[in-house]
């Protein structure tokens, strides 16, 4: 299997983020931008954050403004700008799909590595049909059936990603209260569970579990996933899910903050192959 496209995502990120640095050394401010989009601050703002499409035009008068020649740079952000606008593939489950978690999975689908901390819930990545089926029931409860199944659809569709050529690297911290919670019933946990230690086999997929004796520990009251991409122009990006919402912390202080978080989280979890120890004891226990 090749590679799946990292979809436009990124791409207006880097975009973004190179708009902003041309705006700047120019000496332009938002205001004269604006004007010559004849558009709001706000969208300036997104534009260069990485929110929100740009049309070709737009960086074209916006080059002109901060006055990049015409030349080899100038024709790469005119081809990123067209790339960025292409659907990426989750766009095919866009009736199930949330704004805010769009921009998730874009940043996913681009990234080369990703850490994260779960103490509720088995991750997306790692999640069976029928647990994840279990988990929409419960949050979802007015969803229809068919709703239900192209989330879960969407879910393991995100998951072939792992097994793709050119994998990102995933490691996951689970609190050991997530395998113990039977979600689906016992038959299903058990299923789940036997999943997470497949799916730990693969040489980009680390799993460790957080024993409930660590008592105080860096995670508390938080899940949270800390993206890095490939090329360095790229930076980190820690995502908060929160409710129906999401934050986006790309700071550095904030990233380092996050990772030295995690980094501390995995010194007090138990090892890979201890923790597959123990999720396989887990697992016999709700045969």
């Amino acid at each position: 299997m090749t590679a799946r496209n990292s979809g436009p995502t990124v791409r207006r990120r880097r975009l973004g983020g190179e708009l902003r640095r041309l705006r700047e050394a120019a000496g332009v401010e938002v205001e004269q931008a604006c004007e010559a989009l004849r558009c709001s601050a706000s969208k300036i703002s997104r534009l260069e954050n990485g929110r929100l499409p740009v049309r070709t035009r737009d960086v074209a008068d916006l080059l002109q403004l901060y006055g990049v020649p015409p030349g080899e740079h100038r024709e790469e952000l005119l081809a990123l700008a067209r790339e960025s606008r292409r659907h990426g593939w989750w766009q095919a489950y866009q009736d199930v799909v949330p704004a805010w978690f769009e921009v998730y999975l874009g940043l996913e689908a681009g990234a080369s590595s990703i850490s994260v901390y779960e103490p509720q819930l088995v991750h997306g990545l790692l999640q069976t049909a029928d647990y994840a089926r279990a988990v929409m029931r419960a949050s979802l409860p007015e969803a229809s059936d068919d709703e239900i199944e192209r989330r879960v659809a969407l879910r393991l569709d995100r998951q072939s990603r792992l097994r793709e050529d050119g994998p990102p690297r995933l490691q996951v911290i689970l609190d050991e209260a997530v395998l113990r919670r039977p979600v689906g019933g016992t038959a299903a946990m058990s299923a789940q569970l036997t999943q997470i230690n497949r799916t730990a086999e693969l040489p980009n997929v680390t799993v460790q579990v957080l024993p409930l004796a660590v008592g105080a520990h860096a995670g508390l009251g938080s899940t949270f996933s800390v993206l890095t991409f490939a090329d360095e122009t790229d930076h980190d990006v820690v995502y908060i899910e929160k409710g129906a919402g999401s934050l986006y912390l790309e700071r550095p202080a904030e990233i380092r903050r996050y990772r030295v978080r995690f980094d501390r989280l995995a010194a007090s979890a138990l090892s890979p192959a201890d923790s597959a120890t123990l999720i396989a004891d887990v697992s016999e226990d709700f045969r």
